[in-house]
């Protein structure tokens, strides 16, 4: 998995939450055949991080009782 190494560097919240976010984003992704993926040649989750630390998509933590 690929992150942007100058917004991981930057980040300081927890890296596991955005790991998951990243990988679940990459599937929607991929399940939509989302266009951003072929244009910029990047790997599911190399975009799907891209969006996330860009703020372009947001994730919430959903807990369970």
């Amino acid at each position: 998995m690929v992150f942007p190494l100058e917004k991981l560097v930057e980040f300081k919240d927890n890296i596991y939450e955005i790991t998951v976010a990243a990988s679940r984003r990459a599937y929607q992704m991929a399940r939509v055949n989302d266009p951003e993926i072929e244009a910029n040649q990047d790997k599911d989750v190399c975009a799907a991080a891209k969006q996330l630390f860009n703020k372009k998509v947001t994730y919430r933590i959903e807990h369970k009782d």
